[in-house]
């Protein structure tokens, strides 16, 4: 094999490790820090050329991410989130009834912005709302996770593999959502069944609801621009997808010239290591799938049948891909070694890697995510607590959505 291969083949196989497992042992870099350091390396040793990086790169993609963080940033600046966690709380004295608003909540936005984005916002407030008021915010942040997986599903603009994939494959938001929306829904109350069950224990009903004496307020303009906005890129979305980029343009326009926050706070709100780790992602896998070996596996396994183009290999690929690597790079590789996907696989890889991220911890970065903001506040979510809520929410979510989408779409077993 040329030095050339070997030094593409090496760096894909640390960057996909790191993927997995999180960081290098004896480097304090991040899932981030490694991509950007192979995709720097594959360019400084001239595998990819300065000038194809336009070519390589998903922008798009990248300004859609883009686009719904600075929605959720007006929503941050608004107090929304603060406002709802508040509200939630005071409903502690009724465990069933504040998962479900939990559930139905981090489901609901996560079906409109960036999942990720969602549970970013959501976890630190959910935390201090719940802890005052004497609660185990535990079996409520899993609900968080597990429902902005779900209600991500719904939608292609809900996480950033299908941020990618619509994008990809220039799908319709419209025909995906109404294609979905039955799963979806099952996999949200699959989500509070199954977090209800196993931590029924630990949902206390609290003696006392102690209001706080500093009420959150939202701010009312803000709250309006930020939910104008949203709406109007959704509906432009569907009435005109052939535009999507030159809507998502609009909507930063809207947002950016407005006179109650400064640009720099919009852009502190923005996740600068996602939009690193995405591009760093595209150079990496780009530079594997251009490798000969690379396609010459790809026919061999086109000629075994185990191409994801039918639900018995889809399926098994998600759950192990998204659940090792992550749905975000296992979606990101899977587009950059096959060709010619069709609608109905790219329709299924959307919404079976997104519900597969629910098995594990490491399955989606929303998850990631949610336990890092909850360590942050002195609550520990570790593995086998996602574990024990992940695995049968997995399984009762994926097995209907299977059965569903054969039957809506015909795809093959």
């Amino acid at each position: 094999m040329p030095l050339i291969e070997i030094v593409v083949l090496t760096v894909f196989l640390i960057v996909y490790y790191v993927m997995a497992v999180g960081k290098l042992p004896g480097l304090s870099a991040d899932r981030t820090g490694i991509a950007m350091a192979g995709a720097f390396a594959l360019v400084a040793v001239g595998v990819v050329k300065v000038n194809a990086l336009a070519e390589i790169i998903e922008f798009p993609t990248l300004l859609m991410l883009f686009v719904l963080m600075l929605l959720a940033a007006h929503f941050a600046a608004a107090n929304s989130f603060n406002v709802l966690s508040q509200w939630l709380s005071y409903r502690a004295d009724r465990p069933k009834l504040l998962l479900a608003g939990v559930v139905l909540s981090s489901g609901v936005l996560s079906m409109v912005l960036v999942n990720d984005i969602v549970v970013f916002a959501f976890t630190p407030v959910l935390c201090l709302a719940l802890t005052r008021q004497g609660l185990d915010p535990r079996p409520y942040l899993l609900g968080l996770a597990g429902a902005a997986n779900a209600g991500s599903a719904v939608s292609l603009i809900g996480n950033p593999q299908n941020i990618l994939i619509g994008s990809v494959g220039e799908l319709s938001i419209h025909t995906y959502f109404l294609l979905t929306i039955i799963p979806v829904l099952i996999a949200l109350g699959v989500v509070y069944m199954v977090v209800y069950r196993v931590w029924q224990h630990q949902l206390q009903q609290a003696t006392n609801v102690h209001y706080w004496q500093e009420t959150h307020s939202a701010d009312r303009w803000l709250l309006i621009k930020s939910l104008l906005a949203t709406l109007g890129l959704i509906g432009l979305l569907i009435l005109f997808s052939d535009y999507r980029y030159q809507i998502a343009l609009g909507v930063v326009l809207f947002l950016l010239l407005g006179r109650v926050i400064k640009t720099e706070r919009l852009l502190s709100e923005v996740d600068l290591p996602l939009l690193v780790l995405i591009a760093s992602l595209f150079v990496v896998t780009a530079a594997f799938s251009a490798l000969p070996m690379t396609g010459s596996a790809v026919s061999y396994l086109e000629t075994l049948g185990w191409l994801p183009d039918r639900l018995a290999v889809l399926i098994p690929f998600s759950l192990i891909a998204s659940n090792t690597i992550g749905n975000v790079p296992a979606v990101m590789l899977l587009l950059g070694v096959t060709e010619n996907l069709s609608v109905t696989t790219l329709q299924g890889l959307a919404l079976f890697s997104t519900l597969a991220g629910n098995l594990l911890l490491t399955g989606s970065l929303a998850n990631i995510i949610v336990a890092e903001r909850a360590a942050s506040q002195g609550i520990k979510l570790g593995f086998m607590d996602f574990m024990r809520v992940g695995v049968p929410i997995t399984l009762l979510s994926m097995i209907p959505a299977a059965l569903w989408f054969s039957w809506a779409t015909g795809m093959r077993w």
